[in-house]
């Protein structure tokens, strides 16, 4: 009976502090500024894939002339991806469609795009978007940058 109520103690506790290192972790993101969630889906094939298949939740922080993207469910303290602004060029812009609707947040908006000749597509709400766009705008002088 103690064996289990010990057992049953440290599962607890190991729950507590695995929920507390999330929390840390996403705070520690944050506390740099200029975070907006973001689930993104990588490598994707030439046909379009509405099955909501792929979508990585996630959170992206800007940081100089990269954005770098976390997983939310993850333990690492680095990023995911990292996206360079001179590499990345937007392709297309659409509202989520069949089961996507289910597999992203309320109201995102899917942006299609190239990295270094990688397809992916990165999901975002409305204001995190036009904050996206006006970054890959702010591009220094001499930078190629595409916004569609």
């Amino acid at each position: 009976m103690i064996l289990a109520l010990l057992v049953c103690g440290l599962v607890v506790v190991l729950v507590a502090v695995g929920l507390f290192v999330f929390g840390l972790r996403r705070r520690l993101i944050q506390r740099s500024g200029g975070t907006f969630d973001c689930s993104v889906r990588w490598d994707l094939p030439e046909k379009p894939d509405t099955s909501g298949k792929g979508w990585v939740y996630g959170v992206a922080r800007y940081s100089g002339d990269r954005v770098m993207w976390f997983r939310v469910f993850s333990y690492a303290p680095r990023p995911r991806r990292v996206l360079e602004r001179q590499a990345i060029e937007v392709v297309s812009r659409r509202t989520p469609e069949g089961e996507e609707e289910l597999a992203l947040l309320s109201d995102a908006i899917v942006l299609g795009c190239s990295h270094k000749d990688v397809r992916l597509e990165l999901a975002m709400s409305e204001d995190a978007l036009t904050g996206f766009l006006a970054w890959l705008e702010a591009a220094p002088p001499g930078q190629r940058v595409n916004v569609a």
